[in-house]
């Protein structure tokens, strides 16, 4: 069960309603909005994983069972690619899961928020450091986001944000860090706020959905009034937890695509769809071919 990660347990908050994408998610969970082959949440998953990380704790909500079923054994599946001799297939499917890694599951009764969401998993985490990871955010690197955030964690012992500059036009849809930079890629926070309007925003560090924490920050949580949009926020928690520990901003090396939205999810299935091993060449040609005929058409 254990690696070399200091950092053993991941948090997965799934409970939200996925409004924005309705009516796709009227019966499903946005988390289990495809993107090429693999549901976004998988991706979040397999991040964790190569991270080092074996215990994937979900947080979810009465209409989540598909992402439980599908991190679950598919006794008919198996029996079916068995009997078909499909052993690629059949490979595929027992990746989803390997055999090192545990999921646990622990529902969110009612939608109070981030920070309640990452409260409701308290006693699964056993007082240690865990790491928080947003499946909306669909983020690649090399190595992988959280693999990155894990290898600075075991030099700095502190919790860690993943952080990303936006537009000052955009400060509004995150969590925005005040801090001083202390390395090419690395700012210690001093302050941190939770969708500032542009006027207010200490700067255009926005935080992406990708976090180290230290279990300090539950008891934070625990008192802490509602903030933004009414909700129990984690971003609240963190500012809190500056007054008593080190928080550090990490500006990390990869590509975030914010499949919460629409064209968000549009953007990453484009650019996964032309890298992707199997169909990636047919598919550039593809759209290598389409634009080209557009152009035509309108000259």
């Amino acid at each position: 069960m254990k690696t070399d990660s200091l950092v053993q347990r991941a948090i997965f908050p799934v409970a939200g309603l996925g409004t924005r994408f309705l009516p796709a998610t009227k019966a499903s969970p946005k988390e289990m909005l495809a993107v090429v082959d693999k549901p976004l949440i998988q991706y979040a998953v397999e991040e964790a994983y190569a991270a080092g990380i074996r215990q994937m704790i979900f947080v979810t909500g009465r209409t989540k069972r598909s992402i439980e079923d599908h991190f679950d054994t598919a006794c008919e599946l198996e029996a079916e690619l068995t009997s078909g001799g499909k052993d690629e297939l059949m490979a595929l499917v027992r990746a989803i899961k390997p055999d090192d890694m545990d999921c646990v599951y622990v529902r969110q009764a009612r939608a109070l928020g981030l920070g309640h969401a990452v409260l409701c998993a308290e006693r699964l985490v056993h007082g240690e450091a865990f790491a928080v990871l947003l499946a909306d955010d669909l983020m690649i690197g090399e190595p992988p986001i959280m693999q990155q955030m894990t290898e600075l964690f075991a030099e700095r012992q502190c919790s860690i944000l993943a952080v990303q500059e936006v537009p000052l036009s955009q400060t509004g849809r995150y969590g925005i860090v005040k801090g001083e930079a202390i390395a090419p890629d690395l700012v210690d926070v001093k302050g941190l706020i939770e969708k500032p309007h542009p006027s207010a925003a200490p700067s255009n560090l926005a935080v992406a959905g990708r976090y180290i924490l230290t279990p300090g920050v539950f008891d934070l949580i625990r008192i802490q009034q509602r903030g933004a949009g009414g909700e129990i926020q984690l971003t609240d928690g963190i500012a809190a937890l500056l007054a008593v520990e080190q928080v550090l901003a990490y500006r990390y090396h990869g590509t975030r695509y914010d499949c919460g939205s629409k064209l968000g999810l549009m953007q990453a299935s484009v650019v996964l769809g032309e890298t992707h091993p199997e169909l990636g060449r047919e598919f550039s040609a593809w759209l290598k071919d389409r634009h080209t005929t557009a152009r035509e058409s309108t000259d």
